[in-house]
């Protein structure tokens, strides 16, 4: 994969989750929405190959998606469309289709070679990522430059995200990651959640991940989903829209601090080669 410049310092996002039913894609488009209310020009990619559904948040019906870019006559600009005027697009994927699942490494470097001529143009490239361990996700959460994880109170939800965080780890290298509790009732929630997931990272893996912000149940959020509507232009005084703003603001935090980083590299690092 060609290794293009990011004088812009893009900073790209993985958004994944160690299970399903986490509210991992509504929290992915929400806080793509918030950076963009910001003033930051703003990527939202599904990468979801497995169920695509930010077309359905949105209330889209795309005529071409991921899939489409694996034909020669097809570029990223014929897939993108727009959310908002003036600066934030969406790049669609496609639910259930097995090119996409089962993509290898050459099927990736044909893919992000294409992609790698618009990342530059953002502020932020948000890739909402599928659940889970399989290889697609793990790959490109490997070579974005910040991970977050959204985890919830649920016991499951801990373990599925500890197997995630600990899989990138010992197959991928990988030491940096952010978590985003979601569904939470109070901030004790939100600290006693992370600390059960950072207390084993520490324990077993020697690392402990950084907490971006906890995300309060607002009857609000299903509201919005119903509608089809993002969650801060539908209700962006509710207590969820706060704290995602909140969880904004910290990753912007961490595009200043690691700007001059950002600019020396390119937007995704090389695809990884996993540790045997």
């Amino acid at each position: 994969m060609s290794q293009v410049p990011n004088p812009n310092a893009t900073l790209a996002v993985a958004i994944l989750s160690g299970k399903g039913g986490v509210g991992k894609t509504n929290l992915a488009l929400n806080l793509s929405y918030a950076l963009f209310r910001a003033g930051h020009r703003v990527l939202l990619m599904d990468f979801d190959v497995g169920l695509a559904n930010v077309d359905v948040l949105l209330g889209l019906s795309p005529e071409k998606n991921l899939q489409d870019l694996f034909r020669p006559d097809v570029q990223a600009q014929d897939v993108m469309l727009a959310v908002e005027p003036g600066g934030f697009d969406f790049l669609p994927a496609a639910s259930g289709v097995p090119e996409l699942l089962e993509m290898d490494d050459d099927m990736r470097e044909v893919l992000f070679d294409k992609l790698n001529a618009v990342f530059g143009s953002y502020d932020y490239l948000m890739l909402d990522l599928g659940a889970g361990i399989s290889q697609t996700v793990l790959s490109v959460a490997a070579m974005s430059q910040v991970r977050v994880l959204v985890v919830t109170p649920e016991p499951t939800s801990l373990t599925d995200s500890y197997a995630v965080i600990k899989v990138l780890h010992t197959q991928y290298g990988v030491s940096d990651f952010h978590v985003l509790v979601n569904q939470v009732e109070s901030p004790a929630d939100t600290q006693a959640t992370f600390n059960r997931l950072s207390a084993a990272c520490s324990h077993f893996l020697g690392f402990t991940p950084v907490l971006i912000g906890g995300v309060h149940s607002d009857p609000a959020v299903p509201d919005a989903v119903r509608r089809q509507i993002p969650l801060l232009r539908h209700a962006p005084r509710c207590q969820a829209a706060q704290d995602i703003i909140g969880g904004a603001v910290k990753l912007h935090r961490v595009r200043q601090q690691r700007r001059e980083a950002l600019i020396a590299g390119p937007v995704l690092g090389k695809i990884p080669v996993i540790r045997k």
